[in-house]
């Protein structure tokens, strides 16, 4: 599959599980009600679908590299509706785990098979 559609995949994945881990938040942390918390439970379930769409078929692959994802995102996420000033360090720590994440899901296709070493 195309680059494009694997990170369009992890943009939505993203959004799904942040959004919806901030609406639970919202209902249970500042009190806003707990129809939020059950747009939450749907969200996040919409991200297991999301992320079942990528096109690896390792589960651990995608989760891996999907993680490096989830922390540059929730750092966005908290920039653009919460307000949040990250430091220099957030800046840091999200660019490691995003350089974490394409190696992960970029990763040279040179014969090389997913056997463990020796087998």
């Amino acid at each position: 599959m195309t680059t494009a559609r694997i990170v369009t995949l992890f943009a939505l994945a993203a959004l799904a599980e942040i959004g919806g881990a901030w609406l639970i938040w919202q209902a249970v942390r500042e009190n806003r009600g707990w129809w939020l918390a059950l747009l939450g439970i749907m969200a996040l379930g919409a991200y297991g679908f999301v992320a079942a769409l990528q096109p690896d078929a390792n589960f651990g692959r995608v989760l891996a590299a999907y993680g490096g994802v989830f922390v540059a995102g929730s750092l966005a996420w908290g920039i653009v509706i919460d307000g949040f000033r990250p430091t220099m360090w957030d800046y840091i720590g999200s660019a490691v785990a995003l350089v974490g994440a394409g190696i992960i899901v970029l990763q040279p296709s040179l014969g090389v098979t997913d056997a463990a070493p020796g087998s």
